[in-house]
């Protein structure tokens, strides 16, 4: 019986930037389907097929409806791929966040807390809102 021979990765110190040895090792990895089938689930190997059809079908000249409709996905997620294709890379949802989404505001602000609270059935009238018991 053999045992499961994992890939050694080239040491760090060989290279002058972390950089470089990342790309290193993942040219490695990927050089390695048992490995890189054992690092994976069938869940993360279908979305990177998914990315890698969506941007040859945009290459090709395709729109995102007919994309959308041959690959069974949304157009939104046909164009985030689009937008990541023609930048710098793909970014995690969790990555945008950090610079791109505008943040949520869950708490009541001064303003309304001094507000004063009004009880009754409120009735309008010339004059304003007048409250009726």
């Amino acid at each position: 019986m053999e045992k499961n021979k994992f890939l050694v990765l080239p040491s760090i110190s060989n290279y002058s930037s972390r950089r470089q040895w990342q790309e290193a090792c993942w040219r490695k990895i990927i050089s390695s389907k048992k490995i890189l089938e054992s690092i994976t689930t069938s869940y993360e190997r279908n979305n990177l097929v998914m990315r890698v059809a969506v941007i040859e079908r945009i290459r090709l000249g395709k729109r995102p409806y007919q994309i959308a409709e041959e690959l069974y996905l949304s157009r939104q997620t046909i164009n985030a791929i689009r937008k990541t294709a023609n930048k710098e890379g793909y970014r995690s949802y969790r990555e945008r966040g950090k610079t791109e989404r505008k943040k949520k505001i869950y708490s009541v602000g001064p303003e309304k807390e001094n507000k004063k609270k009004y009880r009754g059935r409120p009735h309008k009238t010339k004059y304003g809102t007048v409250y009726l018991p």
